[in-house]
């Protein structure tokens, strides 16, 4: 799909995007679309549209319609895979989008980037870039909690999630 087609099919409109008139060119759909929301829930909380025989998601085509291209990833920058307004979507990778996720559901400090230290009996900081970053050993909860969110912004910077 390239701008074109994205800007010829569907209007932008608050984050939504909605099918446009038929397109007497493309002859893809039937008229009875027009107007109305384009795509389905994905299940994942994403807006899922088929063309062609092919998937896209509408965060995709909103990028696509203001940017150009469609990115390796687009990242929601408010973590809500349901606003798909231009000015919450950003060109990401695998990698950088991974350091926008949630603390695991496995975490049990409740802070991401911390957990208890058995053998110290003590809570250890460490953040993940590429390799995991160790950033200390703490008698201190909060002093943890402090160390792994700073440590998330050096490393991460704008893709930091605290």
């Amino acid at each position: 799909m390239t701008q074109e087609d994205a800007l010829r099919l569907f209007d932008y409109r608050d984050g939504t995007l909605y099918w446009r008139e038929r397109d007497d060119v493309l002859k893809r759909w039937n008229s009875k679309h027009a107007g109305k929301q384009a795509g389905c829930p994905s299940g994942h909380g994403y807006i899922k549209i088929r063309l062609s025989g092919r998937s896209y998601y509408a965060h995709q085509i909103v990028f696509l319609m203001h940017h150009g291209y469609i990115p390796e990833v687009t990242d929601h920058t408010d973590y809500d895979t349901t606003n798909n307004r231009i000015e919450n979507l950003r060109a990401s990778t695998k990698s950088t989008n991974g350091m926008n996720r949630d603390k695991p559901a496995s975490n049990t400090s409740g802070n991401k980037g911390v957990i208890w230290h058995k053998a110290a009996r003590k809570w250890m900081a460490s953040v993940v870039a590429g390799k995991t970053v160790y950033l200390g050993i703490y008698t201190d909860f909060d002093a943890a909690c402090q160390a792994a969110n700073e440590g998330r912004l050096r490393y991460h910077g704008d893709f930091a999630r605290i």
